[in-house]
């Protein structure tokens, strides 16, 4: 009786590939994912390999490396070894040129070996001279026959250095300069280089090469081949790659239990739609056991079906995209076949298939034989809990709260020192888990509340709207398993909106403190700027927005009562910068006082210095500074620091009344246009106010802007896009639920077509179900998502205020009830085609 019931069941599943697939579309979905990663993390590492290292291809042999670095006199002797066609000294320095920094690199600028390409000029040839980058050219005014004054290596002096030529590289960072290694090492002082990096004669093999050139040098240094170099160089860049690909891994796996899930609560429709027969089985002999066992069997042949098609589809894209990148300019390289992962992805799809079948299988298995005598082949869905799943459930509620009660008292208080984020972050994490796992246990109950409320404003639709909302309550666990899904998703993704947002509001004041403005011109080591400077930057207000000149001195203390405060032994830094001629000043955070109280006689502090003096906002104080003291009252304290990390900020007559030169130290400036073209413009144009004056520097504090929003950016758009994976599985189950569903519900729909309802009104019925598991699950993923986001930024003791985006969050809840609404599309299309007098002689 076993075997025949086992041969039935599968036969049965068999005979019907698109239910079989349609069932098990969560776990294809799973496992194109899962394989995609895998084909994806091997195109990112062949990619790396490929294109990201630094050493030319034509490289035979490297001699030396960072803790052997070869004397100069190595080359000489390396160029006399009969075999070796061409050897080059590597070695990078930094160069201070004024108040810039240019990152100065050895290369012969042509050959196989090189790895720059000249496009204007002459590539150097004597000590002293050098070749710059485009970008570096047009940032730092370095223009081909610009002559300045640097110094770098063993110099401790400024010299003149010459731009002789500009040059193309693979990664202009816009401080980047080459020269020969002998003009390298003759201008810097140097008598080692980093490396020697020689390319052998053709014809002759490397390793016989090898062993003259080791014989050559006494010292013996390492010699590697090319080969070698190049993959280390790329296992570097690899072992980034991994760790970002197990950082995706953990979201990968969150996508797969949402599968699991999803999984399970199909198989519970597909076995309810086939009661009777399970019901017949029983009443001809056959046992629960072998009941449970076909059950069983018939996932498993889901699973792997499921899991063959979803590795096959990973496999075509996988190997489809990257030669279209190709034919599109980008330089991408293709993955391999990796047979062992793609097994292992099936071999695991049926694992999961069978794990998330045995609820359902036991569950059906209990059916009685009287069922055989109903009149209909399903039977309806149980619609509570049992008395073990709702204890469980509630443990989990008490366990979710205790361990986030925990995490809350963990906080870090305002100035806490030594704060270790870590154990708060896992108490978290549990919390969360247990939340989720709660929701699971919980569903059926939690959805009924829920649905009364997100269902009312359907249901003033009219019968439709109530028709859509009496079908999602009349059952409730299935409802539940599918929105819990939904849920997941949206807490996730509602998780890294609210904390994108935080965290680029907690950037955005950090930037107006340390990069107020696009640039700053400023005299070294806080020197006053010549008034020529000033007044030229004044003037250039055809490509610069607005120009804020500021004073910036060091040693200003704060006195009470003829006592000094605080522990700082030359005094605070202090700046009269006018915060309201800036923009960013909206970005600053306060916490005491109002920086619009800043004027005459009234200061703003650093929270440092608040904290270092015991000052608060309301607070008289004197500032002193050679003998001359002022009287100020403190109007407001920032978090750290103020702006240009100043420690206090005064008015300039307060300066001024103490005796401070009215001579400036520095200028702000932003470009008067947007882009690249409008920052380089901007660039020239203080490059020509500051004229080459020694001691005058400028800094570009809109790159730092661009790198770190350019960062958050990318990373908050790769967790978005890594939890959305979570959301597309929910989709997918939302549609193979209501497919199924509309299966099992072909005598009701029919029934409702016979009283005269509609073609579009059974559609926009089906769809409005549908669309409601989306309504149910977003509303409980914000309930969740949020208090967690909340909690994960005050954990991480960053100091960041809680942003709610509205707008993205609402937009994330239409575009979740409209992707799950038209998730639904298809099987309504389907019920509607169905008449009404074959439907009403239907079994179920």
């Amino acid at each position: 009786m076993r075997a025949t019931v086992l041969r039935t069941q599968v036969s049965a599943a068999a005979r019907r590939p698109g239910r079989l697939v349609l069932t098990g579309l969560a776990v294809l979905v799973a496992s194109f994912v899962v394989f995609g990663t895998v084909l994806a993390q091997q195109i990112t590492e062949s990619t790396t390999r490929d294109n990201l290292s630094g050493t030319p291809a034509a490289t035979d042999l490297v001699i030396g490396g960072p803790d052997q670095p070869p004397p100069v006199q190595a080359l000489s002797t390396v160029r006399a070894v009969p075999g070796v066609a061409e050897a080059v000294g590597r070695l990078e320095i930094g160069v201070s040129v004024g108040e810039s920094y240019l990152n100065l690199r050895a290369d012969p600028g042509a050959g196989p070996l090189s790895t720059v390409r000249l496009v204007a000029g002459s590539y150097p040839r004597a000590a002293g001279e050098l070749a710059v980058t485009r970008r570096t050219a047009e940032r730092l005014g370095l223009g081909v026959g610009a002559v300045t004054r640097g110094f770098g290596g063993e110099r401790s002096t400024p010299t003149r250095l010459t731009v002789t030529g500009l040059v193309e590289t693979s990664d202009d960072a816009g401080h980047d300069a080459y020269a020969p290694q002998a003009a390298v090492s003759g201008w810097a002082g140097l008598a080692t280089v980093d490396r020697i990096d020689l390319r052998v004669t053709p014809g002759v093999p490397a390793e016989a090469v090898r062993e003259r050139v080791a014989a050559a040098l006494p010292a013996g240094p390492e010699i590697r081949t090319g080969a070698e170099v190049r993959q280390s160089e790329a296992d570097a860049a690899a072992e980034q790659v991994a760790r970002l690909f197990a950082l995706v891994g953990m979201f990968v796996a969150v996508a797969v239990a949402a599968a699991a899930l999803v999984v399970t609560s199909t198989f519970r429709i597909v076995f309810a739609q086939r009661m009777r027969q399970l019901a017949l089985l029983r009443a001809v002999g056959a046992a629960r056991g072998s009941l449970v066992g076909a059950l069983t069997a018939e996932g498993a042949l889901t699973g792997l079906v499921a899991g063959a098609v979803g590795v096959l589809a990973a496999l075509a894209v996988g190997h489809g995209v990257p030669p279209l990148l190709r034919a599109a300019g980008l330089a991408v390289s293709s993955p391999g076949v990796p047979l062992a992962a793609a097994l292992a992805v099936v071999a695991g799809a049926v694992v999961l298939t069978v794990l998330a079948v045995l609820a359902p299988a036991f569950s059906a298995s209990r059916v009685s034989p009287l069922e055989a005598l109903r009149a209909a082949s399903t039977t309806a869905g149980r619609r509570g809990v049992g008395v073990l799943r709702l204890l469980c459930g509630l443990v989990l509620v008490a366990g979710a709260a205790l361990a986030g009660g925990a995490a809350f008292t963990r906080l870090p208080t305002p100035g806490q020192e030594s704060y270790d984020p870590m154990p708060g972050l896992l108490l978290l994490v549990g919390s969360g888990a247990m939340a989720f796992f709660a929701l699971v246990a919980l569903g059926p109950l939690v959805v009924r509340p829920v649905l009364a409320v997100v269902g009312w404003p359907l249901r003033q639709f009219g019968p439709l709207g109530r028709l859509a909302v009496g079908g999602i309550g009349g059952t409730p666990r299935r409802a539940a398993a599918v929105s819990v899904v939904v849920a997941l998703g949206v807490t996730l993704i509602s998780a890294v909106a609210v904390g994108g947002a935080s965290m680029r509001e907690l950037a955005d004041r950090e930037l107006a403190l340390s990069a107020p403005a696009d640039f700053e011109v400023s005299g070294a080591d806080g020197a006053p700027l010549p008034a020529a400077v000033v007044t030229r930057v004044r003037a250039a207000r055809g490509d610069l927005a607005r120009v804020v000149p500021y004073r910036r001195i060091g040693d200003v203390t704060l006195v009470r009562g003829g006592e000094r405060l605080g522990s700082a032994e030359s005094g605070y830094a202090t700046t009269d910068l006018d915060l309201t001629a800036l923009p960013t000043t909206r970005d600053l955070d306060v916490t005491q006082g109002s920086l619009a109280d800043r004027g005459p006689g009234r200061i703003a502090l650093g929270g440092w210095v608040a904290r270092d003096t015991g000052l608060r906002a309301g607070d008289r104080v004197a500032l002193a500074l050679g003998g001359r003291t002022v009287e100020v009252r403190v109007a407001a304290v920032l978090p750290d620091t103020g702006p240009l990390h100043a420690g206090i900020l005064t008015d300039p007559g307060d300066l001024d009344r103490l005796g401070v030169p009215g001579t400036r130290t520095g200028v702000l400036a932003d470009a008067a246009r947007p882009g690249e073209d409008g920052r380089t413009a901007a660039v020239r144009a203080l490059r020509q106010a500051i004229g080459g004056i020694d001691g005058v520097g400028l800094v570009v504090l809109a790159d730092e802007r661009d790198r770190n929003d350019e960062v958050l950016g990318t990373l908050v758009w790769i967790a978005a896009g890594l939890v959305g994976l979570t959301v597309l599985i929910a989709v997918v189950g939302v549609g193979s639920t209501t497919a199924l569903s509309v299966v099992e519900r072909v005598r009701e729909s029919g029934l409702l077509r016979a009283i005269g309802l509609s073609r579009r009104g059974l559609r926009t019925m089906l769809t409005a179900e549908s669309g409601l598991y989306g309504l149910i699950g977003a509303s409980l993923g914000l309930l969740l998502g949020v208090p967690y986001a909340w909690l994960t930024v005050e954990t991480l003791g960053v100091n960041a205020p809680l942003v709610l985006p509205v707008l993205p969050l609402a937009g994330l809840f239409v575009a979740l009830v409209v992707l799950t609404a038209l998730a639904g599309v298809l099987p309504a299309r389907r019920a509607s085609r169905v008449s009404p007098v074959s439907a009403l002689g239907a079994d179920g």
